[in-house]
């Protein structure tokens, strides 16, 4: 695993992701929602499409850092996709367990703890040079 494939594929998922909760938000959080829940209320699709907005620029920042050199640069954005990515697991598992979303909502952990790893490993570590 390389700090460039975590990068790229964390862009495309953020960019795919951020451009369904922007453009087709009822239908893209519908699919997470518990059997029988009420669907998104005008603040709930105001925050889901925010989400979404907030996605697609990671997804830029992501493939824009995809090809940095080990640098201090490099390591700061690897550390503030590790913090925000952790905190999500944290948030997502939260999600899962109370009902809040359904049994997809375990796919949103695996995302986020694969990138917060991936960033982690790939992006954290100072080159041996």
């Amino acid at each position: 695993m390389t700090f460039k494939l975590v990068c790229t594929a964390n862009a495309v998922l953020s960019i795919a992701f951020g451009i369904a909760f922007v453009v087709a938000a009822e239908p893209a959080m519908g699919m997470y929602l518990p059997e029988g829940a009420p669907g998104l209320t005008p603040l709930g699709l105001l925050i889901t499409n925010l989400f979404g907005a907030a996605l697609i620029g990671f997804g830029v920042v992501a493939f824009q850092a995809r090809d940095a050199g080990d640098s201090v640069a490099r390591r700061a954005i690897a550390m503030g996709f590790v913090v925000g990515n952790t905190i999500a697991t944290v948030l997502a598992v939260i999600g899962v367990t109370s009902g809040a979303s359904n049994a997809l909502g375990w796919s949103t952990v695996a995302l986020y703890a694969i990138f917060a790893a991936g960033f982690g490993v790939t992006g954290l570590a100072k080159s041996s040079s």
